[in-house]
């Protein structure tokens, strides 16, 4: 089945071949699951939305439309379900997922910190939403390959490193971060 398209597999899963129905899971299922992660939802929430959007696919099998662009259409469904959620729950504070362990941190290194990283989301979230949705991914979803975020995002393949470079770029001229090169 590793062979085969997603239009034949689309197909076959349809007439209720369970093997072209577990390719298609296998294929797409960790591109599915960064979705919710990139939104921050919580583990029980996450995988709501990834059931809901296999729910999706499932009743919707013979009308995709651009089998080669299935990908895309996860990604799509998977980001409505998250956000979705997120409109249902009311907007909950986010996740702090640079927080270190603390092992008896003084009071200024504590500031410094939460200084840091208010001033980091600030800076993210003046960047437009092809970079946020670009570094959401590298960041929450690492294990995702790069044909998988290119897929994800909409952008060529081999456009994805000079976006990606782009956007680390304009973040740290948000931030006023200088790089030796």
């Amino acid at each position: 089945m590793q062979d085969r398209h997603n239009a034949e597999l689309l197909t076959l899963a349809h007439a209720g071949d369970r093997s072209a129905w577990q390719e298609l899971v296998r294929r797409y299922v960790r591109l599915v699951w960064a979705v919710p992660r990139s939104h921050r939802l919580a583990p029980d929430d996450a995988a709501d939305v990834c059931q809901t959007t296999w729910l999706a696919l499932a009743e919707n099998l013979q009308r995709i439309r651009h089998p080669d662009r299935l990908g895309a259409w996860l990604v799509t469904t998977a980001r409505h379900e998250s956000l979705a959620v997120l409109r249902l729950r009311g907007r909950e504070d986010p996740i702090e997922v640079w927080d270190l362990p603390d092992h008896g941190a003084t009071p200024e290194g504590l500031a410094l910190t939460s200084e840091t990283r208010t001033r980091l989301w600030h800076a993210y979230a003046t960047l437009t939403d092809r970079c946020r949705e670009v570094l959401r991914l590298a960041a929450f979803a690492p294990e995702l390959s790069f044909s998988q975020v290119a897929e994800a995002v909409g952008v060529p393949l081999n456009s994805l490193g000079p976006t990606r470079a782009r956007c680390l770029a304009a973040l740290r001229r948000r931030l006023g971060v200088e790089v030796a090169r």
